[in-house]
């Protein structure tokens, strides 16, 4: 099957992109395009890919949905458009980036300039459909994202995963800490963060300084 995504991704995830399960995958979401009204945009279900190639990767943040709200949705866990006010989550990741860093609350929440940077904000289904979280779980973008942190951490080494809540730390349990730096909290939802365990995680710092110890750029958070 011919997916248009970013060469070195393709090279790797080819093999799975023939798996039965990936064909009736590719059969549903196109009937659902066709008849709901799907966020992100088609040409931007691998955005995340296309933004961050497989060699140039130096930390994974770990999604669940797309956002299902009209025009927030482009291919990047936790990041919306320009123009489009940043959801709660993603106000509370700026919070404590702004604890950690000292760095001024950004004017945008769209975070392709980290995605430039070497961060993969992948979420763990990469479609939904509108005003419905959750519709599009389950149907195979589980296994295919599975796949993905499989070839990572395999192939990869001293990557820094950020694991976000219970999902995230669920979905990151096949990744082995003795090569990659693995850092959890709570989840930065409202709901989550208020409760304690996101505020002052100080993940961002953490991230930098691994990535300098290990003689890797560090991200401009």
């Amino acid at each position: 099957m011919d997916v248009k995504i970013e060469d070195s991704w393709k090279q790797r995830l080819q093999q799975e992109f023939e798996q039965p399960y990936f064909k009736e995958l590719v059969s549903f979401i196109k009937q659902e395009y066709t008849t709901q009204k799907i966020y992100p945009p088609g040409k931007l279900i691998f955005n995340a890919f296309d933004a961050c190639p497989f060699d140039q990767t130096k930390v994974v943040i770990l999604g669940q949905d797309p956002y299902h709200g009209r025009g927030q949705a482009h291919g990047l866990s936790f990041s919306v458009n320009d123009g489009v006010p940043s959801p709660p989550s993603l106000i509370n990741i700026f919070k404590e980036i702004q604890d950690d860093l000292g760095k001024p609350f950004p004017r945008s929440g769209n975070l392709m300039r980290w995605a430039n940077q070497g961060v993969l904000l992948l979420n763990a289904t990469l479609t939904v459909r509108e005003a419905s979280p959750g519709s599009h779980q389950g149907k195979g973008w589980e296994r295919f994202t599975d796949a993905v942190i499989q070839c990572l951490n395999d192939d990869r080494q001293n990557l820094v995963f950020m694991l976000w809540g219970r999902y995230a730390q669920d979905k990151g349990r096949i990744i082995n800490p003795q090569k990659h730096f693995v850092l959890k909290s709570k989840h930065p939802s409202p709901m989550s963060a208020n409760s304690g365990g996101w505020f002052g995680n100080k993940h961002f710092s953490q991230a930098n300084n691994y990535l300098r110890s290990k003689g890797m750029g560090e991200i401009d958070w």
